[in-house]
């Protein structure tokens, strides 16, 4: 379904599209999702590490990306591995249950590229975009992650960002680009670390984060979406029994099962809507 709706918005922004998925996992591993900045192969990854690390781990390469499954007890020195031997190495994404794949490129391309219509999972998050404040590389697509088991993807613009972003480097958060919409992720993580919930996180993002957006956030166990005081940006929801979908436009929903007898409403300005899968 996330596949069908990706390719609908096709001809939203033709230069990049990304999508996380929530599959299985255990609290014991950690799903690392990789990509290698230069185009260095990253077959070779996983039996490297094992041997160096001493533990075996799970490894699966989807077109350009790599996903090591590993205990979690070594992930800081898994981390470390990667940061010595391969530095041309990006982590993508990182947790328990998400897979996090991006590239350049039409998301009906990028979809058959990572074969999302194979994959499985609870939910996922997915985006297209015609660059605005970054450019057109794979660094600048969303989803952007900066938490365990949690990502964003953002429509409209920050104009605090700069300011923002000092104060999280000031406090240990690390960012991979310029792009305005992987420091409304970190101040979500931040706020995460603080102790609040993904609902209070987004609450407290209205007091703090200036600008037009809306924000649709994913975490291990459902989403949560919110848009600005102004809500200019276009949002469109659907809820059946069986799912709750998002998407910039209608025309996204119109082939999900069901669509004519869901509930179909725009969310409210300034108000957190969050879904949890039990």
């Amino acid at each position: 379904m996330l596949a069908g709706m990706l390719a609908v918005m096709s001809n939203r922004g033709p230069d990049s599209a990304g999508f996380a998925v929530y599959g299985t996992g255990d609290g014991d591993h950690v799903k690392l999702t990789l990509r290698s900045k230069t185009g260095l192969a990253l077959d070779d990854v996983a039996g490297r590490m094992s041997l160096e690390l001493g533990e075996a781990l799970r490894a699966s390469l989807r077109a350009s990306h790599l996903v090591l499954t590993l205990p979690r007890a070594i992930e800081a020195p898994a981390r470390a591995w990667l940061a010595l031997h391969r530095p041309d190495i990006a982590m993508v994404g990182a947790g328990t249950r998400m897979e996090l794949y991006k590239e350049v490129g039409l998301p009906s391309e990028v979809v058959k590229r990572f074969a999302l219509a194979e994959m499985g999972g609870t939910h996922g998050i997915g985006h297209t975009r015609m660059a605005t404040e970054s450019a057109v590389t794979t660094d600048g697509a969303h989803p952007f992650s900066t938490g365990p088991d949690q990502c964003l993807v953002h429509n409209g613009s920050l104009s605090n960002h700069n300011s923002v972003r000092r104060t999280l480097a000031h406090d240990g958060l690390k960012f991979e680009t310029e792009n305005d919409s992987e420091v409304a992720a970190a101040y979500l993580t931040w706020r995460m670390r603080q102790g609040a919930s993904i609902e209070g996180a987004l609450d407290s993002s209205l007091k703090d984060l200036d600008g037009f957006y809306t924000f649709v956030v994913g975490t291990e166990s459902g989403f949560a979406v919110l848009r600005d005081p102004i809500a200019c940006k276009p949002a469109v929801m659907a809820e059946t029994d069986d799912y709750v979908a998002f998407g910039s436009e209608y025309r996204a929903l119109v082939d999900l099962p069901n669509i004519a007898c869901a509930r179909v409403f725009e969310p409210e300005p300034a108000t957190v809507y969050a879904w949890k899968h039990t």
